[in-house]
């Protein structure tokens, strides 16, 4: 019997990147999943690429910074796979700039898809993960929570917002058999880290970057930068909603390759 036979799961994100190859990853170890992502082609591709897995994968576009599309998404989730036993908040965007050239509507986007975004997809889960006896949340930070990034400063305060609920969440229904624990990726190579190469300023002090290289062998290239693949994450993902992750929760589990060792 695989791991997660049988097991019912909502994944964000799940058109590109880390969202995909956890899709992939879930699959492969026997749930039945829905995929979520505003991008349609890439939900595409996500199909494409788990052709196998049949009727086990449903796709549906959506928001998770708009409120009626989460509102709507979710339901549509849980009532295809007929419950909900893990959700996996994979979504999220990275743009970076000077601090005091970022515009409060930048500020604001990146906020809202990556800390409100996940505050809604939860909020709507809760209901449906709260009626088993045994049910996972797993959110995604990043290492800027903890880290300094460069000119990423809207990115990180969102993380480390991602980080505090998360905990809030863990206490809050611990004894309703609820865990909530965040993934903090770090020199991953995703859609949003190759999106980001466009948006470095064009001054920047690229010594600054050295401080974000992993220590381990990388056979992945993102932005001109060494990167692992997105399966090193589903891996840890897939434990997480696992029965083998059953004593964790309110933590947050590093996945970067030692860049921060």
């Amino acid at each position: 019997m695989k791991r997660l036979e049988g097991q019912r799961i909502l994944v964000t994100g799940a058109g590109s990147g880390i969202g995909q190859a956890t899709v992939v990853r879930l699959l492969d170890e026997g749930a039945v999943v829905v995929g979520a992502d505003i991008a349609a082609d890439g939900l595409a591709q996500t199909r494409a690429k788990t052709e196998a897995a049949g009727d086990r994968l449903t796709t549906y576009e959506m928001n998770v910074a708009d409120e009626q599309s989460v509102i709507d998404g979710v339901r549509s989730a849980v009532d295809a796979l007929g419950g909900l036993d893990s959700l996996v908040n994979a979504a999220g965007m990275l743009r970076a700039a000077h601090t005091h050239q970022t515009t409060l509507e930048l500020w604001n986007q990146i906020v809202t898809v990556n800390l409100t975004g996940t505050f809604l997809m939860v909020r709507e889960a809760l209901p449906a993960l709260l009626k088993n006896p045994r049910s996972t949340i797993v959110n995604f930070s990043s290492t800027s929570a903890t880290f300094a990034h460069p000119y990423m400063a809207a990115y990180a305060a969102s993380k480390g917002g991602v980080q505090a609920f998360t905990h809030s969440l863990a206490l809050e229904y611990a004894a309703a058999g609820l865990r909530a624990v965040c993934v903090a990726p770090g020199s991953i190579k995703s859609g949003i880290t190759d999106a980001t190469g466009g948006y470095i300023p064009q001054d920047a002090n690229w010594s600054l970057f050295t401080r974000l290289m992993p220590i381990l062998p990388t056979t992945e290239t993102s932005s001109g930068t060494g990167m692992a693949d997105p399966s090193v994450v589903a891996g840890v993902i897939a434990m997480l909603v696992s029965a083998d992750g059953a004593f964790i929760t309110g933590t947050e589990i590093r996945i970067d390759g030692g860049t921060h060792a």
